[in-house]
């Protein structure tokens, strides 16, 4: 409790939180001048923000020698540890990791039932977002903005970029809500949310074919996919 009270305090203040929100969606080293720059705040003030949010392991930092003689930078990246907000405590983790388990012992039933489980839920999530309109009186420019809402409320922070011409979406998401279950089954993981993520455009698009490119799992930046579609 006494750490949920430090996090929640800390990220109580709106320019850190967008700090702790550019950082995560850039995916890259900052340094205090440019989020001075970014957010337009003293460099003080942005050094600040950067060290309470260091103080409870949201971000890391770390020296590095500018080349040019005279006191090394500090750069400052996303911590690896998972901070976790519980009122009261619940190990929504360690049901996770029960159910998964689970899913895996039932072999390939199991895998099904996983990823179709896993599909109807995506669709949900969109039903959420678009309680008023039917598909067909949606812009394009609102069905993603409607996946970026609900891939933000997610904790994926998705970019996504319309393609016209080729008819597809390409998106990457730059943080995923599943890595800390899917050490031990990443394939099937991976795969529950391929098929999560194509429930989400099937609830706004008709014959999805959602091709993955990139994943944070096996080491890259972010995870990207490919989604060629037909609009409703």
């Amino acid at each position: 409790m006494e750490n949920t009270l430090k996090v929640t305090n800390v990220l109580s203040d709106p320019t850190r939180y967008s700090i702790y929100q550019y950082i995560i969606q850039h995916h890259k080293e900052v340094n205090v001048l440019e989020i001075s720059e970014k957010f337009d705040i003293h460099p003080n003030v942005a050094r600040l923000h950067l060290s309470k949010l260091e103080d409870i392991n949201m971000i890391v930092s770390y020296s590095q020698k500018t080349g040019k003689g005279g006191r090394p930078s500090r750069l400052y990246r996303l911590s690896n540890e998972v901070v976790e907000l519980n009122f009261p405590h619940r190990d929504y983790k360690l049901l996770s990791s029960i159910a998964i388990e689970s899913f895996v012992e039932l072999g390939e039933p199991g895998r099904q039932a996983l990823y179709k489980t896993g599909n109807k839920y995506g669709k949900k999530v969109i039903e959420h977002y678009n309680k008023t309109s039917t598909t067909k009186e949606l812009t394009m420019d609102r069905k993603i903005n409607i996946l970026e809402d609900a891939g933000k409320m997610l904790g994926m922070y998705p970019l996504f970029e319309h393609s016209p011409e080729s008819n597809s979406i390409a998106f990457e998401i730059n943080n995923c809500p599943f890595k800390e279950i899917a050490s031990d089954n990443n394939k099937m993981v991976c795969n529950m949310h391929h098929s999560f993520l194509k429930g989400m455009f099937e609830s706004l698009f008709s014959d999805v074919d959602l091709i993955e490119g990139d994943n944070i799992l096996q080491g890259c930046e972010s995870c990207t996919y490919v989604a060629k579609l037909s609009i409703v």
